[in-house]
């Protein structure tokens, strides 16, 4: 508190911050809040409760995303099992693997495209059975099968692995499997013509979800793991008829995650609270700190993308 003072011109005094500052901590709270983005982009802060602002509205739209990415990801994954099982017409693994997980055959053999879908393909092989060997004795569904030594279907993998790894079985399916689970979420066929969307969407959402999950600041986006193909963003704009997504703002990810809750079946009520509890979470961070804190963390287009969000659900 004396070096938030003394260095940093930072008003901060008494029992109250001082638990308030406890509580966030002082690495988390001041060091992981005190930018926008990248440390060179930093915020003026002249009063702690400023930065108690800023902390609260992330840890708000942690709270507000959370439920929505884990409704999506079950989705997703179910949409997809209903594909996979219905075109290798079996609920195992190894029956998926071997007719449907084979993108790698369109590839020449021997050339640098074929080499690493193969080994992508090898790589999410050894992580199932990871996993398996992982959750057994850890997980009654595991145990129940191999205890009757019976394999583990497909479905009791899915609760298993992480979203990554559901992101690294799509990019394997073959684009017939892609295509039909493209088509059961009824995305633009004309703008899908390969099936990828659905992948896109997983490893947009995974990056959000592991910095959730991990309580890691997510109100600048600086969670993003690789660069975002100007495809998905193109193709959200056209769709939403939303402009400037850049997946730069948290606004965009609020954008992208209801596109995909309406195409797996959210109704407009929910919608429209998800959106609402979103305008009310940044309405309280404008009421507490400065302007020039706010317009960093939201952008002047905010309010126009919410709209036409609204009018697209």
């Amino acid at each position: 508190m004396a070096y938030m003072r003394d260095q940093k011109n930072i008003q901060i005094k008494g029992s109250v911050q001082k638990q308030k500052l406890r509580n966030m901590g002082y690495f988390h709270g001041y060091k992981g809040y005190r930018f926008y983005g990248t440390p060179n982009n930093l915020f003026q802060y002249t009063d702690f409760d400023e930065i108690q602002a800023v902390y609260d509205f992330d840890m708000n739209v942690k709270t507000i995303v959370y439920p929505q990415i884990m409704f999506a990801e079950t989705a997703l994954k179910n949409y997809a099992l209903e594909v996979l099982i219905d075109q290798s017409g079996s609920e195992y693994f190894a029956d998926v693997y071997s007719k449907v997980l084979d993108d790698y055959k369109i590839y020449s053999v021997g050339s640098r495209d074929y080499k690493r879908a193969v080994t992508k393909r090898l790589n999410l092989r050894n992580k199932v059975y990871s996993e398996i060997a992982r959750n057994y004795d850890k997980n009654f569904i595991v145990n129940h099968y191999y205890d009757k030594d019976e394999k583990v279907p497909i479905w009791a993998i899915f609760e298993m692995i992480t979203l990554g790894e559901f992101g690294n079985l799509l990019q394997c399916a073959n684009i017939n499997a892609r295509k039909d689970i493209s088509t059961l979420l009824k995305l633009n066929a004309a703008d899908d013509a390969d099936g990828k969307l659905t992948e896109y969407f997983v490893f947009l959402i995974k990056d959000l979800r592991n910095s959730v999950a991990h309580n890691n600041i997510v109100f600048d986006t600086r969670f993003k793991g690789h660069s975002i193909s100007n495809r998905i963003k193109n193709y959200l704009e056209k769709e939403t008829g939303i402009t400037g997504i850049s997946f730069d703002t948290i606004v965009d990810y609020i954008v992208l995650l209801a596109y995909i809750l309406k195409h797996c079946g959210k109704s407009k009520t929910e919608l429209r609270a998800f959106i609402r509890q979103f305008e009310q979470t940044y309405e309280k961070l404008r009421a507490s700190v400065p302007v020039t804190i706010y317009s960093k963390i939201i952008h002047t287009d905010t309010r126009s993308k919410l709209k036409k969000l609204k009018e697209f659900i």
